[in-house]
């Protein structure tokens, strides 16, 4: 038996999210162990906000499903700092950076579509 399934589990911004913070995680384990109540923590917190807010909004009206997705976005830059953060600390390379950066660009691509369209529904 399958277990129940809500309709935001269904969007493709939503698993890309999951992965992103899949990656996150990963990310983060490499850090120095000061840095867990520090950066870590709030890099996680952030990534994991893009999530949430996705799945949070999604129930609800399209305007406020919008506004959630405004939240996901701010929460995109956030992670952009974090990375900048990081590899300014040299916690991580220039290149994981970089994958990091595409992850987020494509991230908010999609957020940014999902509202034009639900703008012009």
């Amino acid at each position: 038996m399958e277990p129940t399934k809500f309709n935001f589990e269904d969007l493709k911004v939503y698993k890309k999210s999951l992965d992103f913070v899949d990656m996150v995680y990963d990310i983060t384990d490499d850090f120095p162990k000061e840095e867990m109540y520090r950066l870590s923590s709030q890099y996680i917190r952030a990534a994991i906000s893009i999530s949430l807010n996705i799945a949070e909004g999604s129930g609800d009206t399209d305007k406020q499903f919008n506004r959630y997705l405004q939240i996901s976005g701010n929460s995109i830059k956030e992670c952009v700092v974090c990375s900048t953060i990081a590899k300014r600390r040299k916690y991580i390379t220039e290149d994981k950076d970089r994958n990091t950066r595409e992850k987020l660009v494509e991230l908010s691509k999609m957020t940014s579509s999902l509202q034009k369209y639900l703008r012009n529904k």
